[in-house]
């Protein structure tokens, strides 16, 4: 599992990317997606946001992921680039980094986030069965 890079035109080479877009999701999904994708190999996630209300996670995704996502329970937001910045301090008002960019021009690759979304989702729904 590899994170793709986020390229934006109009960032010269070298500097930090600003342009992405974001997977929005519910907490419990998303912290168990960060959880599996922790444990695969490599780094197969990059930059998180949760908001301060602890109710959704952003997954920073490379620009363009938006067009084309269909997960059923998230969305996927493009930003243009718009208030995104990959430094320690959050980019979104109400906001802050679950986990922060370490390096900042890492996204979480689309096709790997969702699987790992899907696997969340039957874990949690195996657990609630189970009640």
């Amino acid at each position: 599992m590899e994170t793709s890079r986020i390229d934006d035109p109009r960032t010269p080479p070298g500097a930090p990317a600003a342009g992405c877009d974001v997977v929005t999701v519910p907490a419990r999904q998303g912290l168990e997606a960060v959880d599996i994708l922790r444990r695969g190999p490599g780094d197969a996630v990059g930059p998180v946001l949760h908001d301060d209300g602890g109710d959704t996670l952003g997954f920073l995704v490379p620009p363009g992921t938006a067009a084309g996502w269909d997960v059923p329970g998230s969305t996927c937001t493009q930003t243009d680039g718009r208030g995104q910045t990959l430094a320690p301090e959050s980019p979104v008002a109400g906001s802050d980094w679950l986990l922060p960019p370490g390096e900042a021009d890492l996204a979480t690759d689309p096709a790997v986030l969702r699987e790992a979304l899907g696997e969340a989702a039957r874990m949690i729904k195996a657990a609630d069965s189970c009640r």
